[in-house]
């Protein structure tokens, strides 16, 4: 699968590590930044990683930094992205299942790194399940055309 990574100072340690555990499962791995922990802005880190999985450039994506909050929002803001907020497995299963979730938002400073990437591991594996969701996921998209 093609990973597109990204993150804000907060989150670059956890990145390297789960990019380092990504390409070890044989995972093709997009870093997107940042390169260091000198402090930055999410927001364009993470609309870089939306962008990649938005054109078909990366399978999916993931992105990092202190609650993953902001990052989770800022994902969100480009048109075909569902990035979901997953600090615990049960949701990252679930965001898959359910809502095709397409980029994972993570918080290092919530989330232990051990964690985290059972979680990415988890996430990456769950097949979304399809059937009475796409209508949810169809609407989802309507919001975005204005439409609904």
């Amino acid at each position: 699968m093609r990973v597109a990574i990204g993150s804000d100072h907060a989150g670059y340690r956890l990145k390297a590590a789960l990019t380092e555990r990504l390409r070890a499962a044989g995972h093709e791995v997009v870093d997107l930044g940042t390169d260091s922990e000198g402090t930055v802005d999410y927001p364009a880190f993470c609309a870089a990683v939306a962008r990649e999985v938005a054109a078909g450039r990366a399978d999916r994506g993931i992105v990092l930094g202190g609650s993953g909050q902001g990052e989770q929002i800022s994902a969100n803001k480009v048109d075909g992205v569902r990035a979901a907020l997953c600090n615990d497995l049960y949701l990252a299963r679930l965001s898959r299942e359910h809502n095709d979730a397409n980029v994972l938002a993570l918080g290092a400073r919530v989330v232990a790194p051990e964690l985290a990437g059972e979680i990415v591991d988890l996430w990456l594996a769950t097949v979304f399940q399809g059937g009475r969701h796409v209508p949810r996921i169809e609407q989802i998209a309507a919001i975005e055309r204005g439409e609904l």
